[in-house]
């Protein structure tokens, strides 16, 4: 069984979980075999990750833009967040771009072509029009003639979330293929006059194609997990531009189409969330089948402290908060992908990755690299 340090045993950070909705797709089992027996028990078809991908802009933004703007400095930010620089996406480059780039690697690693795909769902906040989705343009783009597409809002679990519907797709039996991408222009709605948020965000996207494969096959997915719980709404939010609060001159001189954060709420939440996500994925398993956690590079503060809740050491997490910022559904499939390019993925190895962000919502996934 997985160790925890005494914090977290003391907590109760295992394996209970939060209120919301919450959704464990499978049970934990010790044997890799009846895990995945139990992992495909709908229609016997197991789900394995092929291949990742990511794209991040070329534009590098260093702490010190933001010194023109609000009263900062690099070292106030490095302290707080752990972000030393972050990407800004050109003009003209959108969202599906970075969407588009990723998704090829993803798919040039897994060795499938476009055509092969039954699927595509992105996830994110920053499509590059609110109507249609993003995902139809990827689509289009990879030539991906006969796979549905569309997106989904789960700010950053949003690739979680992604990698959840995609997995459910091929366990049911109605596709083989799915392209899941998490992606991020949110340097396009930060509020440079707001000193706690503006620094936070980066752009870029990261991709995983999904195929069905046989039982205990390398880099099989074994457990994934969603929750929910609205009553912390507002602790990050845009309030312009929706249906409630329609754009208008009062909501562009209110500055409401531009992400706001509750950071100390914020913070409560995701180091106990963070925790105990990845405390229900590793539930039944020993501590020293953990070969990676790829987190939500949220904060490398909350980062931290929900290592030391685990007992994790820090050789076992992927971190690249500092080059990239926070680029919410972007995230956990860009430190995915580096991990996989740095020869991180162990093969037999647990991966654990874990998100959660506005909504509030959460996520994890269990692979078995």
């Amino acid at each position: 069984m997985l160790a925890l340090a005494p914090a977290a045993a003391a907590e109760g950070v295992l394996p209970c979980r939060a209120a919301g909705l919450a959704i464990s797709s499978y049970p934990a089992k010790n044997d890799r075999l009846d895990e995945s027996r139990s992992a495909g028990m709908s229609t016997g078809q197991h789900v394995g990750i092929a291949g990742t991908g990511h794209y991040v802009p070329k534009r590098v933004v260093p702490n010190s833009y933001f010194e023109d703007f609000v009263e900062t400095s690099d070292a106030w930010i490095q302290q707080r967040t752990g972000i030393k620089e972050r990407r800004f996406a050109a003009e003209g480059e959108n969202t599906s771009d970075m969407c588009i780039e990723a998704g090829r690697m993803a798919l040039e690693r897994a060795g499938i072509g476009p055509d092969e795909l039954d699927l595509i769902v992105v996830g994110t906040v920053s499509p590059d029009q609110f109507l249609p989705a993003c995902a139809p343009l990827v689509q289009a783009a990879l030539g991906a003639s006969k796979a549905s597409a569309f997106d989904v809002n789960a700010a950053c679990t949003g690739f979680i979330t992604a990698l959840s519907v995609g997995d459910s797709l091929i366990r049911s039996g109605r596709g083989k293929n799915v392209l899941v991408i998490g992606a991020e222009t949110l340097s396009r709605f930060i509020d440079l006059q707001d000193r706690g948020s503006c620094i936070l965000f980066g752009d870029g996207a990261g991709a995983a194609v999904l195929k069905a494969q046989g039982p205990g096959e390398p880099r099989e997915i074994l457990r994934i997990s969603l929750g929910s719980d609205g009553t912390g709404y507002e602790f990050i939010q845009m309030e312009g531009g929706g249906s409630r609060k329609p754009t208008s001159g009062d909501t562009v001189e209110a500055r409401e189409h531009a992400i706001r954060v509750k950071g100390r709420d914020v913070y409560r939440f995701a180091v106990t969330t963070m925790a105990r996500t990845v405390g229900e994925m590793l539930e039944g398993h020993d501590a020293d089948e953990l070969g990676l956690l790829v987190p939500h590079q949220v904060n490398a503060r909350i980062i931290d402290a929900a290592a030391e809740k685990l007992g994790i050491s820090a050789e076992k997490i992927m971190v690249n908060i500092d080059r990239y910022g926070n680029t919410s559904a972007a995230s956990v499939p860009i430190a995915l992908s580096e991990a996989e390019s740095q020869g991180r993925l162990e093969e037999g190895k647990l991966i654990v990755m874990c998100a959660f962000g506005a909504g509030l919502n959460w996520g994890g996934a269990l692979v078995r690299w």
